[in-house]
């Protein structure tokens, strides 16, 4: 079997992080490799793929397959176009110079793209962070107006409980006052009835 550029899978659980590596194709995915090229890390924003440019280049030449993931890898970041441009060259199609032209100006207009899309990213993760703060805030705010009704009504209820005491200690205070003169009434007569008897 061709000789195989694929992915060896490193990391931890739900973490992945990758070795780009030369393996034969009958050797398992983890397992015992030729050579290590690079390494990718999908769990950035965007991922970030760091690949020995001239190494990989060599093993296309030599004839390596990439699998379909570390394709579209050496495709982002110019190792596929960079062989297509040199097969041009070997056929006479384009020479060396028009072929690195070719491959600047593709570079060139690649690494403006990877910027927007970063700087997309970067604002996307502030205006985030700024709707997060501002419905916290408003989160709060609607906390604190609760509690503080809760509070006043609290306090209402109080005052309410003092006033209703005082008004009933008021009141057993006027019946206490109002009681004694009867008693007193009821008293002096007796002593009357008492002589009319005699």
């Amino acid at each position: 079997m061709p000789v195989k550029i694929r992915l060896q899978r490193r990391g931890k659980k739900g973490q992945p992080f990758y070795h780009i590596v030369i393996a034969d194709g009958r050797a398992p995915r983890d397992g015992k490799f030729i050579d290590k090229i690079g390494t990718y890390n999908p769990l950035t924003k965007p991922a970030e793929i760091d690949i020995e440019f001239d190494r990989a280049l060599d093993w296309l030449k030599k004839g390596a397959q990439p699998t379909d993931t570390v394709r579209a890898l050496l495709s982002y970041k110019g190792i596929m176009y960079k062989h297509h441009l040199l097969k041009g060259v070997a056929k006479g199609a384009l020479t060396l110079e028009q072929a690195e032209v070719k491959f600047q100006a593709w570079l060139q207009e690649k690494q403006a793209k990877v910027a927007g899309i970063r700087k997309d990213v970067e604002l996307k993760e502030k205006e985030l962070k700024k709707k997060e703060l501002a419905d916290e805030t408003k989160v709060n705010e609607t906390k604190a107006a609760a509690l503080a009704a809760k509070i006043a009504k609290a306090e209402e209820e109080a005052k309410a409980a003092s006033a209703a005491k005082a008004a009933e200690a008021a009141a057993a205070a006027g019946a206490t006052k109002e009681v004694a003169p009867t008693g007193e009434n009821s008293e002096t007569p007796a002593p009357e009835s008492e002589s009319k008897t005699e």
